[in-house]
């Protein structure tokens, strides 16, 4: 191993998000880059495959490297708006496409306009018109103005003195509600005035106030079970938050404590949604994964302190041959596990969740009605991101999409996802891979069973002699094991 790979220690890495800066055997920076994953990112630059890659620039990058640090954050749009500070600051010689502010949108108005409307740009002009940003998330702040444009009904035609013919075929009235100020329909003045309520939420002027009637009609739609239009004001008033909320409050977080504990925010959030007796800190998420029914397997993850315990995860494979379906599948797997915890006097969880809606939901009252547990659990339903509760405990729950609690619950959900597809997978392409021993004439069922239990699997089978073969399986001679390795070998 060289000396560039010793640097990297994965167990001082954190698997936040946040910047990784890396520093020459002169202390100078020469890259700053950020990450979803802190620990998983920077691990591709200290393999040894890496440097065989073909970019010299890349190679040169990572033989340079003496030392690093790392700043975790809370989010991604704060790893971007970090790192864009750190190589405006240091401007690494490896750093090329963030030394200006291309890759960033800002707000743009020109108040010179006789009816000034909100226009977005990537680059910063000394032009003398107002330019609020950067924002990191382009998508939230496109419908952001969206919204603003819609709500405050500000002019968005790009002809800046319409005609009476261009005004005969203007849509904006009908369609998002202009002033239409153009038209006479209110004077520069009233329009103006419009224009500066929109700046000024920008200041913090009127925002808490927007973002509270927004949730107060959010609240509304979902008690009247109108959920599509309470999950598009949700989206809204995320998005506004992330647009309104101080884009650079991340610099108070950048000497965040390496190897910090979570943040306990989603586990309060949650305890608060769910009206639970105490913090969920240990919590364990169900998912199932088949096609068609078939390779149906199970999974279970386990948070604590809302970070994952990859220790205490656990694979299922079903095995009832009466279940059809995934309320069926989820069942067996609830049982078994409490039973066994139950059997074995092994601490409970504090928190059950399920990935489905009120099918699985049902599902886990069954069985732990059975069992005589009484352990809060619940769903959390992808389509809306929907928190179900068994019957007799309320209505579905609808969280903001920037809540603590319904993030917690969400990287759990996806966690138990993940895991349940990789065992899913592993075993259909074992399933594909050992099966090309059926189509090896004069290999049949108990022949194909001695091989696999003398070599474990196909894939080790391919890798043995002739010789190999004919000596550890009895029952196949020389010249059948010559046939079983060119046939494998031809086809794998």
């Amino acid at each position: 191993m060289s000396n560039e790979q010793k640097i990297f220690r994965s167990q001082d890495v954190p698997r936040s998000p946040g910047v990784y800066v890396y520093r020459n055997r002169a202390g100078e920076v020469i890259y700053v880059g950020k990450a979803r994953n802190l620990r998983s990112r920077m691990s591709q630059y200290f393999r040894p495959s890496t440097l065989n890659k073909e970019d010299p620039r890349r190679r040169a990058l990572i033989l340079s490297i003496a030392s690093y640090e790392v700043f975790p954050v809370a989010t991604e749009a704060e790893a971007l708006l970090l790192e864009t500070h750190f190589i405006k600051q240091y401007e690494p010689r490896y750093n090329v496409l963030m030394r200006d502010d291309k890759r960033f949108m800002h707000i743009v108005v020109d108040m010179a306009e006789e009816y000034p409307r909100l226009q977005l740009a990537r680059i910063r002009r000394e032009d003398r018109r107002i330019y609020i940003g950067p924002f990191p998330q382009t998508y939230a702040l496109r419908e952001t103005v969206t919204f603003l444009n819609v709500r405050y009904r500000l002019r968005t035609c790009e002809t800046l003195h319409p005609d009476a013919e261009t005004r005969k075929h203007c849509l904006e009235e009908t369609i998002r509600g202009c002033m239409c100020p153009c038209t006479g329909a209110v004077t520069k003045e009233e329009y103006r005035a419009r224009v500066e309520q929109v700046l000024g939420l920008f200041r913090g002027e009127g925002a808490p106030e927007l973002l509270l009637e927004l949730d107060a009609k959010m609240r509304e739609e979902s008690a009247a079970m109108r959920f599509e239009e309470a999950a598009r004001l949700r989206d809204i008033i995320t998005n506004l938050k992330s647009v309104l909320e101080p884009a650079r409050r991340f610099r108070n977080q950048t000497m965040i404590t390496r190897g910090a504990l979570s943040d306990p925010r989603g586990m309060e959030a949650l305890q608060q949604a769910l009206g639970l007796d105490h913090l969920p800190v240990k919590m364990e998420c169900f998912d199932n994964a088949n096609i068609s029914g078939r390779f149906v397997v199970g999974s279970m993850v386990h948070f604590e302190n809302g970070k994952p315990d990859t220790s205490q995860y656990r694979r299922f494979k079903i095995r009832s041959e009466t279940a059809v379906d995934d309320t069926a599948f989820m069942e067996e797997v609830l049982t078994r596990r409490y039973t066994r915890l139950l059997e074995e006097s092994q601490p409970l969880p504090d928190l059950i969740v399920v990935d489905g809606g009120k099918g699985q939901v049902n599902a886990a009252a069954r069985v732990f009605e059975r069992l005589g547990l009484q352990i809060p659990f619940c769903g959390l339903a992808k389509q809306m991101e929907l928190i179900v509760l068994p019957d007799g405990k309320g209505g579905p729950i609808l969280l903001p999409r920037d809540n603590p609690g319904l993030r917690l619950l969400q990287a759990i959900r996806d966690e138990a996802h993940r895991w349940a597809n990789g065992f899913h997978r592993e075993l259909r392409n074992k399933r594909i891979y050992d099966s090309i021993l059926d189509d090896i004439p004069g290999i049949g069922e108990s022949r194909k069973v001695l091989l696999l239990k003398a070599f474990g699997s196909v894939r080790t089978l391919a890798q043995k002699t002739p010789e190999e073969i004919a000596a550890k399986v009895s029952g196949i001679g020389p010249e059948l094991a010559a046939h079983i390795h060119a046939y494998l070998e031809s086809h794998l």
